[in-house]
């Protein structure tokens, strides 16, 4: 079980992603990290340890931009290293960032077929870097007849089509802004809340309100199970219903922890 948080803000969003990260901190231990976007540069720093011993204020001051994403890490799938932190970063298309709570099922099929017809190395066993690169390939076949948003929404449709398990996830997409989607079977939590600024609306999604009342979002309501989410750089919402017969059969764990 892990945590997650991204923001869509109109302000540096990096000290709302910490102070969120401290408010899930007991949804992982093992490692934290936080990804924002600067223009067209991608700045990231994570390590392993409690969010407060990874984020030093040297640290905090490089997270510069209004759009990023948090994790806070259980290992549940991989090793403890550092390299296993997320949030995952790939170069190929845009440069994509990408933190996720959840389990594949499938990573052996998908080991082979990245390499054998995506022409992918995974080169963890961490079924995040699986997500990413699916993720990306998807995004790459779309790129080839221009990548509007409902073209980034069909390659959500693509990770569901190929990712089995419970997955809740986070990205920023250069040039493009926030995504975030939740398995079909809406395994893992995740939800969607709002808050007003003088400056304009302002977006989050985080795998628990509490990341909300912390920084004043109101919990707008639950993404639904295969429902992707887009936020683009200037604050604007899109959603798309990305997997059929998508059905909710939450993880009855959340429940028991979280009483």
């Amino acid at each position: 079980m892990c945590g997650i948080i991204g923001i869509v803000g109109r302000s540096e969003v990096a000290s709302a992603l910490y102070d969120a990260l401290t408010v899930l901190q007991h949804r992982g231990q093992d490692a934290a990290g936080i990804a924002t976007v600067d223009g067209a540069r991608l700045r990231l720093h994570k390590g392993n340890g409690l969010v407060q011993d990874v984020f030093q204020r040297e640290n905090m001051l490089g997270l510069r931009g209004n759009l990023g994403i948090g994790h806070c890490r259980y290992p549940t799938a991989g090793s403890e290293g550092s390299n296993e932190a997320q949030p995952l970063y790939v170069n190929s298309p845009y440069g994509i960032a990408l933190a996720h709570n959840g389990n594949l099922v499938n990573t052996e099929t998908l080991r082979r077929e990245m390499f054998e017809d995506d022409r992918r190395h995974i080169n963890t066993d961490s079924d995040s870097e699986f997500l990413l690169n699916v993720l990306a390939h998807e995004l790459q076949i779309q790129e080839r007849m221009a990548l509007s948003h409902d073209n980034i929404f069909k390659a959500v449709a693509g990770v569901h089509g190929r990712c089995i398990g419970g997955y809740a996830v986070v990205t920023v997409v250069l040039g493009y802004g926030l995504l975030a989607f939740r398995d079909p079977h809406g395994i893992r939590p995740l939800v969607l809340g709002e808050r007003d600024t003088p400056q304009g609306k302002e977006y989050a999604v985080a795998s628990e309100s509490v990341a909300f009342d912390i920084l004043g979002f109101r919990l707008l309501r639950d993404v639904a199970p295969g429902e992707g989410i887009l936020i683009t750089p200037d604050g604007t919402l899109h959603t798309r219903q990305c997997a059929e017969a998508a059905t909710h059969t939450p993880c009855i764990f959340e429940y028991v922890y979280l009483a």
